[in-house]
């Protein structure tokens, strides 16, 4: 007796064809409505220019050897060897003529974080508003 069992197997292929015309059909409707959608447009504030001119910040270059330099570029930028207490004098004088000036960092790379985290914390003891970093761009 032999029984013939491909009648009752079940079938292993997928029907792909649906799927085909579905996405197919996806694609027309966005075709159609993707050249009817504006994109998003931001509409910016303007601002009127500032009357009073910005100030050059001042540089603190910190060296390799934890000394410090001032550098003004409001005066011509030269650099100008100082102690931390000539330092403070400088910036008490400088911040008594402009509350809005701006000091920058700039310390070797091989100087140690702690270095410059104490010129910074000098700075805001002084209450510079704004103090930056100077870095080079690669």
């Amino acid at each position: 007796m032999h029984l013939r069992r491909t009648a009752h197997r079940p079938l292993s292929q997928i029907n792909v064809v649906p799927y085909i015309d579905v996405m197919l059909v996806l694609l027309v409707i966005f075709m159609v409505t993707a050249p009817m959608m504006n994109p998003g447009q931001i509409d910016l504030p303007s601002v009127g220019k500032s009357a009073a001119p910005s100030v050059a910040p001042l540089e603190v270059m910190i060296k390799k050897d934890a000394t410090l330099v001032l550098r003004d570029h409001a005066r011509g930028g030269a650099e100008q060897p100082v102690s931390r207490d000539e330092l403070l004098g400088l910036l008490k004088q400088r911040l008594a003529q402009n509350p809005e000036q701006a000091v920058v960092i700039s310390a070797d790379k091989k100087i140690r974080y702690e270095e410059v985290v104490n010129v910074m914390d000098m700075l805001q003891q002084q209450n510079v508003k704004k103090v930056g970093l100077l870095t080079r761009t690669k």
